[in-house]
């Protein structure tokens, strides 16, 4: 069983690196900068979750993590001139680590004996702060501080896992499920152009 969730976590770094090195691409960065954002992308939520929790920080345990990042990152500098338009690929990464991570999330804060609302916490804070971190880096303005629909769908997602798995579901799906929901419902968004309301009028 643990070893699944190192793989997910594994799969998650590896995503969220090349969301991460295809935005300091469009950004023009050098290669070791597009490394640096990679590398923060992948472990920042995950990072920030451990220490909170007093754990060991998840890729000084285990050097997949870093063997991961290269390779995402990698990829991603190898195929960057046969993507003509850039924000769907990197939309799709950004999604796919999403889900991942914030159910990994929550799965390490149900392993803690956290409350409900503090797993889906913690699963949101895994799913999104690496991009907070990554937008900050790029002089952008983080995503889940804007309008757009971000960290309630990591939320939603969340606390759906953590429904699931107070289940009889087989644990494929207990998994399966949230992921692609998370995933689904982030390109929804994207594709109706929804957001949360703002509280400021069009005068300010």
């Amino acid at each position: 069983m643990d070893s699944i969730y190192s793989y997910i976590e594994i799969m998650g770094a590896f995503t969220f690196s090349i969301s991460g090195a295809l935005t300091a691409i469009k950004m023009r960065f050098d290669g070791f900068g597009i490394a640096i954002v990679a590398f923060v992308t992948a472990i920042g939520g995950g990072t920030i979750r451990d220490l909170i929790l007093n754990k060991q920080v998840f890729w000084m345990e285990d050097i997949s993590f870093v063997y991961a990042i290269l390779l995402g990152t990698i990829i991603a500098i190898i195929f960057r001139k046969k993507q003509k338009h850039i924000y769907r690929p990197l939309m799709l990464f950004d999604a796919i680590g999403l889900g991942l991570f914030t159910i990994i999330g929550v799965q390490i804060g149900i392993s803690q004996g956290l409350e409900m609302v503090n797993c889906v916490l913690i699963g949101t804070m895994t799913g999104t702060f690496g991009g907070v971190i990554r937008d900050i880096l790029v002089n952008q303005i983080p995503v889940i501080f804007r309008k757009e629909i971000y960290a309630t769908i990591s939320l939603v997602g969340g606390a759906i896992y953590y429904a699931l798995s107070l289940t009889e579901l087989p644990y494929l799906w207990v998994k399966l499920i949230p992921i692609l929901l998370i995933i689904s419902f982030r390109f929804i968004v994207l594709k109706l152009n929804w957001s949360l309301p703002s509280i400021y009028s069009k005068e300010e």
